[in-house]
């Protein structure tokens, strides 16, 4: 079957339909799932021809909610065109897009028209919009919501780029009083400033100077923040990228308070750890920052029990020159790590010896970041009527990441030379095969994903 082909039919001895693995055949009409057959039986026969994957394993495409594009503007760190086509490598058939580092970010309609624009004919899978908040865009919120973002993004610290302020108590308050009735959700980058706590003198390429100068406090202060206004306001919450399990007690308190709130955390928090952090290697500076051993396994336990709603990639790339690999001085190199292809083996690498199923991974990679995306009428799962968004993947596979299988534009990253457990054989997006075996479709056929509003409330 040519990539860029339609698929009618997909065969496999194990498809994952809700929580257990079965053979099946799905068949796809018009870009949806039509049907899902067992195919317990080896007569099952299908009048059209099948993409027949034996035993690889064949579940729901992995929705990535947290990915920097920096298109337009900041193209030399990444783009559509790149960004989509290490997606589609890694199984992931939904990216949404964060409002910045693009310039201008997405912080009015005008601005979110733009990057449209910018996206249209460049994108090898489905891509869905954040918007931005920052001081004084207020009026912008309603209007952008009308046009498609699935929801909003606010920084409550230096965001690390000029064009896109962090806001403060005052802005927060407008902003919630705009998005209350909307159904709209506000993310927060949740770290506040505390008092320096890191030594003057302190080596800057020693990754522990950087490390305590974000202290997990940051975190927790940041989220007393966010749970007192989730409760004040009822509007949806969410908090990216948690990277201390300090303040998981304050969030359970929260939601048994009744807050509309979730929380995400990200693969590096839970495949990486500050012990194992060479001097200089700012590859792994990202904010907040990557926290001690005991910590991360604290992460994998909220998670196994429910307090963490979702995994991540929150990839965020840049130029060489950002990073400092020359001098390695942390405290001077831009925080973010690029990692949107590797999602899916970095998970299951971890994951798979921690008691967690595949249906733990749909669950935490696919259909819980949809319905934060408001994309969970259409993305997240295998059913009739579903958009024929497919991984197929053989999770019992090893491989190694190198720098030429690397799909992003810039290679940094903390995971060259990794070997992983999981390897991504076939990405199809809405009944079209976008990636097979290294091999990409000719031409981009993903979409643009604009959410509806909700009528009866704006």
């Amino acid at each position: 079957m040519e990539l860029g082909s339609t698929v009618s039919a997909v065969r496999s001895k194990r498809v994952l339909l809700g929580d257990d693995v079965h053979p099946a055949v799905i068949l796809i009409k018009d870009g949806k799932i039509h049907q899902i057959l067992s195919d317990s039986e080896p007569s099952v026969d299908v009048a059209c021809e099948v993409l027949d994957v034996a035993d690889s394993v064949v579940m729901p495409g992995i929705v990535d909610c947290h990915v920097h594009v920096n298109e337009p503007g900041r193209t030399s760190w990444e783009g559509f065109w790149t960004a989509t086509r290490a997606a589609a490598a890694g199984g992931v058939t939904t990216i949404v897009d964060m409002p910045l580092n693009s310039i201008p970010p997405t912080t009015t309609l005008g601005n979110f028209r733009d990057k449209l624009r910018e996206a249209t004919g460049k994108c090898f899978v489905d891509t869905a919009f954040w918007g931005g908040v920052i001081p004084g865009n207020q009026q912008e919120l309603r209007p952008m919501i009308q046009a498609g973002v699935a929801g909003f993004k606010c920084f409550l610290i230096h965001s690390g780029v000029k064009e896109f302020p962090h806001v403060t108590d005052c802005d927060l308050h407008t902003a919630m009083e705009q998005l209350q009735g909307t159904g709209s959700v506000l993310l927060f980058h949740a770290e506040r400033d505390v008092q320096q706590t890191t030594e003057e003198n302190a080596d800057p390429c020693q990754y522990s100077t950087f490390l305590q100068s974000r202290p997990d406090v940051m975190e927790t202060e940041a989220i007393r923040t966010v749970t007192e206004l989730c409760l004040q306001y009822q509007v949806r919450c969410h908090i990216v990228h948690l990277s201390s399990a300090k303040p998981l007690k304050l969030i359970q308190e929260a939601r048994q308070a009744g807050a509309p709130l979730t929380v995400e955390t990200t693969h590096h928090y839970l495949t990486l750890c500050a012990e194992n952090i060479p001097v200089g290697a700012t590859q792994f500076k990202c904010c907040p920052p990557i926290r001690g051993s005991v910590n991360q396994e604290q992460l994998w336990s909220a998670l196994k029990a429910g307090q963490i709603d979702m995994v991540v990639s929150d990839h965020s790339p840049c130029t060489p020159d950002l990073k400092k690999l020359d001098n390695g001085d942390f405290t001077e190199a831009w925080g973010g790590i690029s990692s949107l292809q590797f999602g899916l083996p970095l998970f299951w690498s971890s994951a798979s010896k921690r008691g967690f199923q595949l249906s733990d991974v749909v669950r935490l990679l696919s259909r819980k970041t949809a319905q934060l995306s408001r994309l969970d009428n259409q993305k997240g799962c295998l059913a009739p009527g579903y958009d024929a968004d497919l991984v197929i993947w053989d999770p019992e596979r090893e491989f190694e990441i190198k720098e030429a299988s690397i799909h992003h534009k810039n290679k940094i990253t903390p995971y060259l030379g990794l070997t992983l457990q999981g390897v991504v054989c076939a990405t199809i997006v809405r009944g079209q095969l976008v990636y097979r075996d290294g091999s990409f479709c000719p031409k981009p056929l993903g979409k643009h994903l604009l959410i509806p509003q909700r009528t009866d409330q704006l």
